[in-house]
């Protein structure tokens, strides 16, 4: 799914930091390790955090911290999906997919560590992010009806498009 609308907040902010290198440092430090144990986060990410926030909402955020830290580099237009197609498309498609259906059946609980080897994946790729999509999807992920929605536009994007439909997402 495409979207032009302003980006959230947080994700404003994270766009902000793309050059940041002392703050993607910090915000790398999250990588592998449980969302919101790692302190050098928390000047970045706890400022944006809602007040009522549950544990696993509170995590998205420093999930998405952590991730853009890996790889600030920034798309207005797609999704995951449309990001896994245009990986893809430079290289091989059946190991390209293999990854990509391991992302769409992440629970929870692996999502995270699904993401982290994506979003490496996408970098040594050189394919850009929509870090605003990404954060959406992250949030409503275990919803009962949207989840199981954001995984068919995702996979909806990947699987629709043919070679000769991908144009790189050269947009910042």
């Amino acid at each position: 799914m495409s979207t032009t609308r302003e980006p959230h907040p947080f994700v404003k902010y994270l766009l902000e930091l793309a050059e940041d290198r002392a703050a993607l440092a910090a915000l790398r430090r999250g990588l592998g390790r449980p969302p919101g144990t790692v302190p050098e986060m928390f000047p970045y990410v706890i400022p944006f955090l809602p007040r009522e926030l549950g544990l696993q909402e509170e995590a998205t955020y420093y999930t998405l911290a952590a991730l853009f830290a890996l790889h600030p580099s920034h798309t207005y237009r797609g999704n995951m999906g449309d990001h896994m197609a245009q990986a893809a498309y430079k290289g091989n498609r059946e190991a390209v997919e293999r990854r990509f259906v391991a992302l769409l059946a992440a629970r929870s609980e692996d999502l995270p560590e699904r993401l982290r080897q994506t979003i490496g994946f996408l970098k040594a790729q050189e394919v850009r992010v929509n870090w605003d999509a990404l954060f959406s999807a992250l949030r409503y992920w275990n919803h009962s009806n949207y989840g199981a929605r954001i995984r068919r536009e995702w996979a909806r994007a990947f699987w629709a498009v043919t070679s000769e439909d991908i144009v790189p997402i050269s947009e910042s």
